[in-house]
């Protein structure tokens, strides 16, 4: 069994004013305020042009970090987020950071609650608890006082987690229109692989040509797996697309460049 390398702990989450009153009624008593920090205490980093430090710069953007737990060497992506993406912007941009398929369900568990694409709000059963719709709360209404930190959970039968932690603020200029991926570290699994414990099953078998299963699950896999692969250069073009209607969906990852044979 794999563990978490740098397991973060999850914090209680404070989302400033839910967007409607009804949604202020039904979040009442589910969360605990936190008081705003003051302009002068938050991380703003300027760039291009504008003064660090300065904290009369509006902040345009997050700077985030999204840990895939419960494997170890850590599978994790560094995104720069604009501050106006909400809840349901912020999961198509997990998914083309990580390069999953978004065929599964996904939510965000943020201070107790669950934020849900609005077709799959409403309960399936009379006795379960209701979500909200996750393009009503946008980046920039959370406060950010003392580090904040919430779930992203992708399949409920995988049951993918995903640690979301905010870094800092960041005074882009111009402020950008989309996300963009900066750093990351190692492969996703592959989709529908059986979650955490499943996936630990996946890589005995690809790592062991002998094993009666490394044929069929190595061709399953794409006939491909390296747990190791990372390209921050074709991350980040997914991760800049992943809004568009038509945006490209890698299914496997891409195979190793042969070398040219000596002569």
């Amino acid at each position: 069994m794999r563990r978490v390398n740098e397991r973060p702990v999850v914090r209680h989450a404070t989302i400033l004013g839910p967007n409607t009153e009804s949604d202020r009624h039904r979040a009442a008593g589910k969360r605990a305020a936190t008081p705003q920090a003051p302009p002068s205490q938050l991380p703003i980093i300027a760039i291009a042009g504008i003064l660090t430090g300065m904290s009369f710069e509006e902040p345009t953007s997050l700077q985030i970090r999204v840990t895939l737990a419960g494997i170890e060497p850590a599978v994790w992506r560094r995104l720069i987020v604009p501050r106006s993406f909400h809840l349901g912007q912020l999961h198509r941009v997990i998914q083309a950071a990580f390069g999953w398929w978004d065929c599964h369900l996904h939510e965000f568990l943020i201070g107790g609650l669950s934020y849900r694409d609005a077709e799959a709000c409403e309960p399936e059963f009379e006795d379960d608890a209701r979500s909200f719709d996750e393009s009503r709360v946008r980046l920039r209404d959370f406060n950010l006082n003392g580090g904040l930190s919430f779930l992203y959970v992708y399949d409920f039968g995988d049951n993918w987690k995903h640690v979301i932690e905010f870094e800092r603020l960041l005074a882009l200029e111009p402020a950008p229109r989309g996300a963009s991926c900066i750093d990351g570290a190692r492969a996703r699994p592959p989709e529908d692989v059986g979650g955490v414990h499943g996936y630990a099953d996946f890589l005995d078998i690809i790592t062991d040509p002998d094993h009666p299963e490394h044929r069929d699950t190595k061709s399953w896999a794409g006939g491909h797996f390296d747990p190791e692969w990372f390209d921050n250069e074709t991350t980040d073009k997914d991760v800049r697309n992943a809004l568009r209607a038509n945006r490209r969906v890698r299914l496997h990852q891409p195979h190793p460049k042969r070398r040219g044979r000596s002569r």
